[in-house]
């Protein structure tokens, strides 16, 4: 009986819902949008569908949009506890002697999680950047190890890091397609726009020291729903911006990279977000922590443990399009033991529309599961529920 139900609960269930057609890709605009940048892309964030690009591919320097990826790793620390908002952070000799854009933080100054946050989303610090990269990992060396890791998980093919700034360096390179994935996963922690979408602040209150932050990213004050996520200039990257807004629901990251001036690069951005809104709407499936299916436990106190999806399951659909038809499908992974810990990936969910894949989703587990001791396994044996 086991061995049947975790059968059926492993094999694929398809069925079909009714949606407009998805073909973003395919009516993506010819038109050059970002003729004077040399790279460009959109994707909308619940899918990672792409809405438009221009050699998204391309390996180019990112400049200081390399900070997405500390903070992403920053986040990530904090969402696993071993990071919190108001921990000190010690400025060493290293850190306060970067150059380039900087809150001027000075050797043995301290300043919280949250500072430093301030000062790396919106004044671009890279003295606050070196600063949190040697709190996580030490050195940092071993900081940028962990930000090539990420890359290499993120499944980013144009992408490696030299430093947790973006200062110029031999080997230092992303593609516009990567940033946006980068800035996609980023937005999976919902905190961070409180930082990458605030204008102005200020560091040092109370003291004779304040430091007046402006956001170097402007669309977040000027274009309606931006709140990030991060600029990038050297004279070799020139203007890049990987930026990110929210319309009616649907929420895009678009980026740029190699534009010729900072007001050509802001002009550009606007026209990109402004083609994703006209031109495209989400459709939201399945709300994000939804139940999905149960999945039988091995070996566990409980005998199965419920499947919830780990983010929202939407689909892109340009607007005005016919109705047809898309498939669903439910895997879970086979041979589950306990312990099973909350949030474990368990298997996925597919959305086709033919045998185009729209959108692969994560399941998670909705709790935990410790193992059964020996009484729990031999009480189920006696009352004949195996």
């Amino acid at each position: 009986m086991k061995k049947v139900v975790l059968t059926l609960l492993s094999s694929v269930m398809v069925f079909s819902l009714s949606l407009s057609s998805v073909n973003a890709k395919e009516t993506r605009a010819d038109v050059d949008l970002a003729k004077n940048a040399l790279s460009s892309v959109i994707i909308e964030q619940d899918t990672g569908e792409v809405l438009y690009e221009k050699d998204a591919r391309k390996e180019l320097p990112p400049a200081s949009m390399t900070k997405i990826m500390t903070m992403l790793i920053i986040m990530e620390e904090i969402n696993k506890g071993k990071l919190k908002l108001d921990d000190k952070v010690m400025t060493s000799e290293h850190a306060a002697s970067m150059g380039g854009s900087q809150i001027f933080l000075e050797p043995g100054e301290e300043m919280t999680v949250n500072e430093m946050l301030k000062g790396i989303a919106i004044a671009s610090g890279n003295d606050a950047s070196v600063a949190m990269a040697e709190k996580i990992a030490g050195t940092e060396e071993a900081f940028v190890g962990l930000m090539n890791k990420e890359a290499k998980k993120l499944g980013l093919k144009n992408t490696h890091f030299k430093n947790p700034t973006g200062l110029p360096a031999e080997g230092h390179y992303s593609s516009a397609y990567d940033m946006a994935v980068m800035g996609r996963e980023l937005l999976k922690y919902p905190l961070i726009t409180k930082y990458t979408g605030t204008y102005e602040d200020y560091l040092r209150q109370d003291t004779d020291k304040q430091f007046w932050l402006v956001n170097t990213n402007k669309l977040v004050r000027f274009y309606p729903g931006a709140d990030g996520l991060k600029t990038g200039f050297t004279a070799e990257a020139k203007y890049c911006l990987t930026a990110t807004a929210k319309k009616n629901n649907m929420r895009v990251v678009s980026v740029i990279m190699g534009a010729p001036t900072s007001k050509e690069r802001n002009a550009q951005m606007s026209k990109l977000l402004d083609y994703a809104f006209n031109q495209y709407q989400v459709k939201q499936l399945i709300k994000q922590g939804e139940n999905v299916d149960r999945l039988t436990i091995s070996k566990g106190k409980s005998k199965n443990v419920t499947v919830v999806t780990k983010s929202p399951v939407s689909v892109v659909t340009h607007k005005g399009e016919a109705l047809n038809k898309i498939t669903k499908s439910v895997k879970l992974n086979k041979n589950i033991q306990a312990p099973i810990q909350k949030g474990q990936v368990v298997g996925k969910l597919v959305l086709k529309q033919g045998n185009r894949v729209l959108s692969t989703t994560e399941l998670v587990t909705k709790n935990s599961v410790s193992k059964a001791k020996w009484y729990d396994l031999f009480r189920r044996t006696v009352g004949g529920f195996n």
